[in-house]
């Protein structure tokens, strides 16, 4: 029953995995279906991880007070929903908004399942916790693949077309395998709810308008938005009863590390590291089909690494995995940077890559939960936000180097430098966070 319960949930990682990926092979052929500028066809793309981490840290706290089965079933509702509807839109507008809804429901896997994991398996949390961060890899890098093969064979709207049967699977079998559960005590904090989808959604859009100069004036007005309402926030959470952002999460020293490791984390897992097919057509003149090949070792590494280190992560606990990840992430980062000539180096330091964050992937998902495993999808869902956060922040900086540098591959080489020298400055901060998954007990 329990394993049965753990692949449920994976089938809706995967699902966020394919949903976010697939969509990069369909959109040309979108564009030109549409005749749409591609300024607003991006949109497509953009509005699903701007859904995607509004959505993340509300979810995990609406998993928290409200009854996990519930929450999870609604969240794969959504996803399948949007889905089927992208399949008949008529217009890009129709088309953007049901990748939005898409992702409200895309975003809330993650959190919702890690509750559901954490409360099934309570004497090997975190090994469990670790083999799941394993499978949003797998999503990654069947979602090109697969959506290349649909679009090819049945055109651009095939590529959510896979979405609809795994979506219904799934929820038949949470039905079925889920817990009811009694609701748990405290309340849905609405207000609060509204103004972190403020905070989130303005800086988003911000970074998102920040890369094109004809609107980057209209960046600045949305970030003094965004921070506006991080102060309303602030002030209204303190005096909450149930805060949808519990303070003790932002505030408290270990988590406050642990939060900010993950948005240099993921500056570099879903920021710098998805520049790298723009760094290899310009440094190499890869074609598409090669980039895609060039990730390939990366995610293999990935996947391994994870399901090693969630293996033996009582043993290692999190403190080493996480030091030598991140140094040699950013070793990896620096030699990329130098554009070696031989491209057998450079498929081998993708891979160690690969490894790397395997190895930081499943420490840092645990790190700190153990403090407050009663909040398991809050803290998950806070978590993923700062990661989002940050890959948005750094492909916004690192496109702005590129274009103030000129030269593309000069470009991405800062770029790659910088974030590995900001995950050498991490390094403190994991000292800050409990060492061993034992010593938080």
């Amino acid at each position: 029953m329990r394993i049965l319960i753990f692949l449920t949930t994976s089938i809706a990682l995967m699902l966020s995995g394919i949903g976010a990926t697939s969509i990069s092979v369909a959109f040309p052929f979108i564009t030109s279906y549409f005749g749409a500028p591609i300024t607003v066809a991006g949109w497509t793309i953009s509005v699903y991880q701007l859904g995607y981490t509004v959505t993340m840290p509300i979810v995990g706290k609406i998993s928290d007070v409200l009854s996990r089965k519930f929450t999870f079933i609604t969240c794969l509702a959504l996803f399948t929903f949007a889905s089927a509807a992208c399949l008949f839109v008529d217009s890009i507008g129709l088309l953007i908004f049901f990748r939005f809804i898409q992702a409200l429901g895309g975003g809330g896997f993650m959190p919702s399942s890690v509750g559901i994991i954490s409360e099934t398996y309570p004497e090997s949390r975190q090994k469990m916790i670790g083999l799941f961060s394993s499978i949003l890899p797998i999503g990654h890098i069947v979602g090109p693949n697969l959506g290349g093969w649909l679009v090819d064979s049945f055109g651009w709207r095939s590529v959510f077309m896979i979405n609809i049967p795994l979506g219904l699977a799934a929820i038949v079998l949470s039905f079925f395998l889920l817990k009811s559960g009694e609701r748990k005590s405290g309340s849905i904090d609405f207000l609060g709810a509204g103004l972190v989808g403020g905070v989130v959604a303005l800086l988003m859009l911000g970074l998102t308008l920040l890369s094109y100069e004809s609107m980057a004036r209209w960046a600045w007005v949305l970030f003094v938005g965004s921070a506006v309402f991080a102060v309303l926030l602030f002030r209204h959470e303190e005096r909450a009863i149930d805060p949808i952002l519990d303070l003790e999460i932002l505030k408290r020293k270990p988590f406050v590390a642990a939060n900010v490791y993950n948005l240099i984390y993921g500056g570099a897992v879903t920021g710098v590291f998805s520049l790298i097919p723009a760094f290899a057509t310009a440094a190499y003149q890869m074609s598409a089909s090669d980039c895609g090949l060039l990730l390939l070792p990366r995610s293999i590494g990935v996947i391994a690494a994870s399901f090693i280190t969630s293996i033996y992560i009582m043993q290692w606990g999190y403190r080493w995995p996480l030091i030598i990840g991140s140094g040699v992430t950013a070793a990896s980062l620096f030699f990329l940077s130098m554009a070696p000539a031989n491209i057998f180096l450079l498929y081998i330091l993708m891979l160690i890559a690969g490894l790397a964050v395997g190895v930081i992937s499943p420490t840092s998902n645990n790190a700190c939960i153990e403090l407050l495993p009663q909040k398991a999808a809050t803290i998950t869902g806070v978590r993923g936000m700062f990661r989002q956060i940050g890959g948005a922040v750094s492909v916004t900086l690192a496109t702005l180097v590129v274009e103030i540098v000129g030269d593309p591959v000069r470009g991405y080489a800062l770029a790659f430098i910088g974030i590995g020298v900001a995950f050498i400055a991490t390094i403190p901060l994991i000292f800050m966070m409990p060492s061993h998954p034992q010593a938080s007990k």
